[in-house]
């Protein structure tokens, strides 16, 4: 096992997830090299200051703005589907889930598939193919299902939505782009017509482990929502397996009891010395995944609250870190409102040298990224 110092796992994490230094390329064509760099973007449709993919794309790409992300990337150079959670994938990755769709039903398929006739689902299929791309709403009226229940979250009652989800998750839909809020649905030859028929060279599982290995820079091997649908490759041996293959590396820091996944040869790429841009980070950003990582290697401690009752927050609502110079010095409760960008609340982090010009600098290029006219602060978030 190789033993790495906490200054090394910080300094390793920054570079290898993007942040040191801003992607080479301006505009759409830096979203996809990102996108290719991260293996996945966490998507969340909150909108407080930018979505969660805003919010990582605007961290790490020169000239994005709020918004962009689905713009550059639909269609044919990324499709949805499950890896940390629903993410937004490169294309390339597409061959893979599809061939493991047909090999195993994934994500519940069932559940929905008990609410619904399969020739319904095929008919759902056929209209997609005659005039996608078309969002769900627009689909023809085919009755009603019961929703189900995913643990107080309600589902749908249109069976043709219900079939839409089936098709999706089987890799016969993809989201080919936006329309307002609206997803738009199509068939994989004319979304995504480079990858749709090409074969999968390698079985899921060793594949699916090793990206997001490479997506996490550290992956725990403690349970948490970083395995999420490949919790059963976490205790079946594959890891140790890809490990004594050299596929990847286990890594400890030290410190600290928890065994760590890296990619391979990690250490031998030197990481980029972090530039003097302060960036806001998305909640769902991949820096952010392991908290506990997060506490142990940057001393910082970061929950996200937006699902806590207000009187249990700590912080607030929808609170962004704030990156500088390979560290996490403070962060932020902002909003977009009435054209300007509105920070409510800032919290500098104790110990942390905090750069007020490099913070005005970040919120002024926030505010220009989702077209605001300038940035108001309350009295939360004053310049000292």
């Amino acid at each position: 096992m190789i033993v790495i110092s906490r200054d090394e796992a910080r300094r390793f994490l920054v570079s290898h997830l993007g942040l040191a230094r801003r992607e080479k390329r301006a505009g759409a064509a830096g979203i996809r090299r990102t996108l290719a760099s991260l293996r996945c973007i966490q998507l969340d449709p909150l909108d407080a200051i930018g979505q969660n993919a805003d919010l990582v794309v605007l961290a790490r790409v020169r000239g994005a703005s709020r918004g962009e992300v689905h713009r550059a990337l639909y269609p044919g150079h990324a499709f949805e589907h499950f890896a940390k959670e629903r993410c937004l994938l490169p294309a390339s990755a597409f061959p893979h889930y599809r061939d493991r769709a047909v090999e195993t039903p994934w994500w519940r398929h069932s559940e929905r598939m008990k609410r619904l006739d399969p020739g319904l689902v095929r008919d759902v299929l056929a209209e997609v193919r005659a005039r996608g791309p078309i969002s769900a709403r627009a689909l023809e009226h085919r009755g009603s299902v019961v929703p189900i229940d995913w643990s107080g979250w309600k589902g749908t009652s249109s069976a043709a939505k219900l079939a839409l989800e089936v098709l999706w998750t089987r890799c016969e839909v993809v989201v080919a782009g936006r329309e307002g809020r609206d997803k738009l649905y199509d068939v994989p030859a004319r979304a995504l017509p480079d990858v749709a028929e090409q074969p999968a060279p390698l079985d899921f599982p060793r594949w699916a482990l090793v990206e997001r290995v490479s997506a996490a820079g550290l992956l725990s091997r403690a349970s948490g929502p970083w395995w999420s649908m490949l919790a059963e490759q976490r205790t079946s041996g594959l890891a140790d397996e890809l490990a004594r293959e050299g596929a990847i590396e286990i890594v400890s820091i030290e410190g600290s009891k928890r065994p760590y996944l890296a990619p391979k040869g990690f250490r031998e790429t030197r990481p980029q010395e972090p530039d003097l841009a302060m960036r806001i980070l998305g909640p769902l950003d991949p820096l952010l995944w392991d908290r506990a990582l997060v506490r142990d290697v940057f001393g910082f401690d970061y929950v996200w609250e937006v699902y806590k009752p207000a009187s249990e927050r700590k912080w607030g609502w929808y609170v962004c870190p704030l990156y500088h110079r390979g560290g996490l010095v403070g962060r932020i409760e902002a909003r977009i409102e009435g054209g300007m960008l509105c920070v409510d609340k800032l919290w500098r982090e104790a110990g942390a040298a905090f750069d007020e010009g490099a913070f005005d600098a970040a919120l002024e290029a926030h505010a220009t990224a989702c077209g605001a006219r300038g940035v108001r602060r309350g009295r939360g978030a004053r310049r000292r």
